[in-house]
């Protein structure tokens, strides 16, 4: 994120240094032919500052996204552990109710068979 913050920063910085020539060379006091030269040649390396700039944020923008999917790939690799453990727990939980149900029935049935329970002594 400051990477791109940084890109934007450089880009508008040359932005403004451009304008900022541009405003100087019209208010300085200079005769009108001075100007005009000075005006033609700061026109003339707009395109390469237009360049630059492109180039610029271009950078900026291949970094944001090499950082964007180096933390999406990390996002969802965690929520693929996640998911494994939820899987896990939820085996382990259906073993655990399985095992107490058939507890549970075993000693239902043994204590309901007639056979197993021993007669009362009045």
């Amino acid at each position: 994120m400051s990477n791109n913050r940084s890109g934007i920063f450089i880009g508008g910085l040359m932005l403004g240094t451009a304008i900022g020539t541009l405003v100087g060379l019209v208010v300085a006091p200079r005769t009108g032919r001075e100007t005009r030269k000075l005006i033609k040649k700061s026109a003339n390396a707009i395109p390469e500052l237009a360049e630059d700039i492109s180039t610029s944020v271009q950078i900026q923008a291949d970094r944001l996204a090499h950082s964007t999917l180096q933390t999406w790939d990390q996002t969802v690799d965690r929520l693929q552990e996640a998911i494994a453990v939820g899987i896990e727990a939820t085996q382990q939980e259906n073993q655990n109710l399985h095992q107490q149900n058939t507890v549970n029935i075993s000693s239902t049935t043994e204590n309901s068979n007639p056979q197993t329970q021993q007669p009362e002594h009045s």
